[in-house]
């Protein structure tokens, strides 16, 4: 799936944007099934996501929000449908080896003109594993420029390894030295992938434009790379995407 160029970008930068990896109309219909949904959950619970770190941190995200879903593959088929695709399996495969298993989905819409910014972290202090195998793709459902609050990273940062964080408000990096506007952004567009390790730091701006960014974030590991933390648990967790399990022989 992936170049040896691209394959050497990753292992430098510890990220890749896979470009047009689905179609803008694949993308599309995705993304009604997301507002379908938040608009169903939003009925009855309350789905806001901001980070509390985010509120203390950024000044212009007192008021914002950042609607939220984990799981989503159960409830709609057409994520499950998704998360096997061989597009974004085949890249998980090449980045992490032969067998790749799911750890957990989040589906995140910011809203416009008030979506809430992500400060500066590693996904590690989440959920660390033993050989820091697991790997987040971001699948852009519409596009994500700099105004909607792209992700940014800091490239080469996954060679640092764990980084000690703050834990208050959500595991955070100090924002008085990690500014998410010193970041990298990664403007995508609908069908693109972005693809990081757990060790990259990253994070993302407010959402200033008059569009909602939507994206599906999917996390995904070796099934032979153990946790060190017996944390984070998920209703799909330990579903095999591509290849095999090789440690379950029940």
């Amino acid at each position: 799936m992936l170049s040896p160029e691209q394959m050497n970008f990753y292992q430098e930068n510890g990220y890749l944007l896979v470009k047009q990896l689905f179609t803008k109309e694949e993308m599309a219909t995705y993304r009604q099934e997301c507002h379908d949904l938040i608009q169903r959950l939003s009925a009855h619970q309350d789905i806001d996501a901001t980070w509390k770190s985010a509120r203390t941190t950024v000044a212009a995200a007192k008021e914002t929000r950042l609607l939220h879903c984990h799981d989503v593959q159960f409830y709609a088929a057409a994520f499950s449908r998704l998360l096997v695709d061989e597009r974004l399996t085949g890249v998980a495969a090449d980045i992490i080896g032969p067998n790749v298993q799911l750890h957990h989905t989040k589906m995140f819409i910011k809203p416009p003109e008030k979506g809430s910014p992500f400060p500066m972290h590693q996904d590690h202090p989440f959920f660390p594993h033993k050989n820091h195998s697991m790997i987040a793709a971001i699948i852009h459902f519409d596009n994500a420029p700099v105004e909607k609050g792209c992700v940014r990273v800091v490239p080469g940062s996954h060679k640092l390894g764990p980084l000690e964080h703050i834990p208050d408000g959500s595991w955070h990096l100090p924002s008085e030295q990690y500014h998410i506007e010193d970041a990298v952004p990664c403007p995508a567009q609908a069908g693109d992938v972005l693809f990081f390790s757990y060790l990259t730091i990253h994070g993302s701006g407010l959402n200033v434009s008059e569009e909602a960014r939507t994206t599906l974030l999917v996390q995904m590991r070796d099934p032979a790379d153990p946790p060190t933390l017996d944390t984070h648990k998920s209703r799909g967790q330990g579903m095999i995407l591509y290849g095999i399990d090789p440690l379950n022989h029940a």
